[in-house]
């Protein structure tokens, strides 16, 4: 393994990683996070998924929006 590809695999890993806005709250002990960055596109804290203890239903999940563990759904910023 070459030192080169090596330093641009962490790099790449530090660009993808994704980036947290302020905790805004918390929900069964994971932080609320006011936004979330992934590359290019910036999600907003929008709603609480309604769970049951099989899980969290998809299709409460619309087009534009990302269902986060624990149940927290991003919509994508505009």
């Amino acid at each position: 393994m070459s030192r080169t590809w090596f330093k641009r695999y962490l790099k790449d890993i530090a660009v993808n990683k994704p980036r947290y806005g302020r905790a805004i709250g918390s929900h069964l002990g994971k932080p609320i996070y006011e936004s979330i960055q992934e590359e290019e596109t910036r999600y907003t804290f929008d709603r609480l998924a309604q769970c049951d203890e099989e899980g969290c239903p998809l299709d409460q999940v619309k087009k534009n929006e990302l269902l986060v563990n624990p149940g927290l759904i991003y919509k994508k910023a505009s």
